[in-house]
């Protein structure tokens, strides 16, 4: 089996008993450029300056960005799917108002959004630097949407009853979302060495939610309530969710330990897209346990007080 030589070096074209295979070469991470290096503990598998039809057809072949593109692949899928299934089936079986629909819909949009861009991102990268750059500032603000679809049902119906909050609340988050993206039209945003800062911003994007939810408990109540009972562990386990995928992320474990061994399959980064997956469908359930809490239980004297003296204050 022969390689042609006159052809670029990221296929080979194979004579196989006369006939001929295209094949895509795969490189250590010592081969690949620069803008590809961002885990030097993956050794190997790295696809290197194909073209958009190439990046397509590696879809269908196994490499260290397999596992990630599909994660995402899969997850739009299934969160498209959910969308039409919620605004057909689930939700008028609760009865849902227009804007249960519209929360929903928005909500499940932002899903698919962060997971087209996130598998685009993988798919794309090995084109060139600038291909791989203006994929990575999607993927970055398909981060944010996907944020912007957790905070906005959460928000919506944690404050169903005290809608003075709830408007304030969803303006706060709008803001600091659009902040978020204006931070990232910064040149050197998208460097390598801004790397830790992108985390950081993330982080605190995330962070922020634990004070809508400290006020939510205190709304209502205190701990021992029903309703702060019912939800407030749904909502500790989605952080736990997103601390144990940051913690994958940040540490680059377990390829840290294993140079080498996990390179197509278990990387810190594969596992930081399932759990995105996992916390996404988790927040989706949680919110649709919330509206039905909602619908079921009108509010209580308590709560409507508590929201006009916040208006009226």
């Amino acid at each position: 089996m022969l390689a042609r030589k006159d052809i670029p070096v990221d296929i080979a074209v194979y004579e196989v008993a006369g006939m001929r295979r295209v094949g895509a070469n795969l490189y250590s991470y010592s081969e690949v450029p620069s803008f590809l290096k961002n885990n030097k503990f993956i050794e190997s598998g790295y696809r290197v300056s194909l073209s958009s039809g190439q990046c397509v057809q590696s879809l269908f072949y196994w490499s260290n960005e397999s596992v990630n593109i599909w994660t995402h692949v899969i997850g739009f899928v299934m969160f498209l799917v959910l969308a039409v299934y919620d605004n057909l089936f689930l939700l008028p079986s609760y009865q849902a108002t227009i804007w249960d629909h519209v929360v929903y819909t928005l909500c499940l949009t932002c899903f698919q959004f962060c997971m087209v861009c996130s598998a685009g991102y993988h798919l794309f990268c090995a084109q060139n630097e600038e291909v791989c750059k203006s994929w990575l500032a999607l993927d970055l603000a398909g981060i944010c949407i996907g944020l912007l679809g957790c905070y906005f049902p959460g928000i919506y119906y944690a404050y169903f009853c005290f809608d003075h909050w709830r408007r304030i609340y969803l303006f706060i988050v709008c803001v600091l979302i659009l902040i978020t993206l204006v931070i990232q039209t910064h040149q050197r945003f998208l460097s390598a060495r801004w790397a830790t800062r992108r985390l950081i911003l993330f982080c605190a994007l995330v962070a922020y939610g634990v004070v809508p939810v400290f006020h939510w408990v205190y709304l209502n109540g205190g701990m021992q309530t029903h309703i702060v009972q019912t939800f407030f562990p749904r909502v500790v386990f989605v952080y736990f969710l997103g601390v144990l995928a940051l913690m994958f992320y940040a540490t680059k474990c377990p390829e840290r330990c294993l140079p080498g061994k996990v390179d197509y399959v278990g990387s810190s980064h594969q596992w930081w897209h399932i759990l995105v997956v996992i916390a996404f469908l988790w927040w989706h359930q949680c919110g649709v346990a919330m509206m039905n809490y909602r619908h079921s239980n009108k509010c209580t004297s308590l709560e409507r007080t508590s929201d006009l003296w916040a208006a009226t204050s």
